[in-house]
């Protein structure tokens, strides 16, 4: 039994496909099952130590991108999409898997090419509201179509759709309660604000943060991911806002966190702030924690402003446009939310009914059902 993963380019990409294997993993020792042989094949391996924690073989395969603005890049990687099909080829030959599990993106178009000249099943999830067109074009050959949000099963009329909703790794489930306080070394009785930018950070949330500072460590702790390229920046401008300012020690930066820093800060969040990935989303979520949601403006990402507004219809989250976003408004939709414990309430149990705990184990089961049938 072999399984082939490929998707990728981001952790939103990534990270559910790491969520399968989990959920593979455990229901292959549930039933007792021969323990399948796992590939993933990518331009990169992004998260070495995930892939091997899941008993994941790593495949490098190159792949262009294919960029929605005029770049002399794109000529480029056509040429590099091009290798990336005869390389994918060849490997998916060799392996021979009995089935392809795609998360989309550019990465993953040379494998199902690949899948689809060799004719091994391919199933695919889609993360967004509205579907990329990697996935737009698989899906008129895919056996199976998972999709995150309701809305995305009108893109596919007449195939096999369900909504899963996004796979969470099993360690995102629950968030830390305890060790926050000695690990954020702050001040317990007050409430926390969690600023999420994404895997690379945000620099317009970053700006607006920095110059919200004064006014957001009067009331509140802040725990502030900056993405590693922008933490020395973040970390020296900070130190200067907050010059002789008595609260500066309530402001906690941090360039990245780990499983258990994310759970942890998690567990001490009362409101989040966030750009609007899917699986940014999802984890808030399965967290139940109030958000609001700054997508990165359409012109520059097609995706996360339909992802917040689908999200914020089930009232688990309010938007704020970018081109919107100033200190004042942040702050005054900081306090709004935080002042009315009802709303907050309403929110917290918004977010975990919208989330999706068991989307890993049903496109897990999804997967194993294909297999088998392969097999015969």
């Amino acid at each position: 039994m072999k399984i082939v993963f490929t998707g990728g380019g981001t952790g939103g990409h990534f990270y559910p496909i790491i969520a399968v294997a989990e959920a593979l993993n455990a229901l292959i020792e549930e039933e007792h099952l021969v323990r399948p042989e796992l590939y993933y094949i990518g331009p990169e391996p992004y998260d070495e130590r995930a892939l091997y924690e899941n008993g994941i073989t790593f495949v490098q395969s190159p792949a262009g991108k294919m960029r929605r603005y005029f770049s002399l890049l794109n000529v480029l990687d056509l040429f590099k999409t091009a290798i990336g099909i005869i390389k994918a080829t060849l490997q998916l030959y060799k392996l021979y898997p009995d089935i392809v599990f795609s998360k989309g993106g550019y990465a993953s178009f040379p494998t199902l090419v690949a899948a689809r000249i060799l004719r091994i099943p391919v199933m695919i999830h889609e993360s967004d509201a509205s579907p990329g067109r990697v996935t737009k074009w698989a899906a008129q050959f895919a056996r199976r179509i998972a999709v995150a949000y309701p809305e995305t099963a009108q893109f596919f009329p007449g195939k096999n759709v369900a909504r899963t909703g996004i796979p969470v790794r099993k360690d995102f489930f629950t968030q830390a309660k305890a060790g926050g306080a000695d690990f954020f070394k702050w001040n317990e009785e007050l409430p926390t604000l969690f600023i999420l930018g994404g895997s690379q950070g945000a620099q317009r949330i970053n700006d607006v943060i920095l110059d919200a500072l004064p006014q957001l460590t009067e009331r509140y702790n802040v725990i502030h991911q900056t993405g590693p390229k922008n933490f020395e920046e973040v970390d020296r401008t900070s130190k200067l806002v907050l010059r002789e300012n008595p609260h500066a020690d309530r402001y906690k930066p941090f360039p990245f966190l780990n499983t258990l820093s994310m759970k942890m800060a998690a567990g001490a969040a009362t409101l989040i702030i966030s750009r609007a990935g899917s699986g940014t989303i999802f984890e808030i979520a399965t967290w139940g924690i109030p958000a609001i949601l700054i997508p990165i403006p359409e012109e520059i990402s097609h995706d996360q402003r339909k992802n917040a507004y689908a999200y914020a219809r089930s009232r688990g989250a309010i938007v704020v446009e970018e081109h919107n976003l100033t200190p004042n408004l942040l702050v005054s939709e900081i306090n709004r939310l935080t002042e009315d414990q009802k709303l907050m309430e309403e929110m917290r149990a918004a977010g975990k009914s919208f989330a999706t705990p068991d989307a890993a184990r049903i496109i897990a089961i999804g997967l194993l059902e294909i297999v088998l049938e392969h097999e015969q």
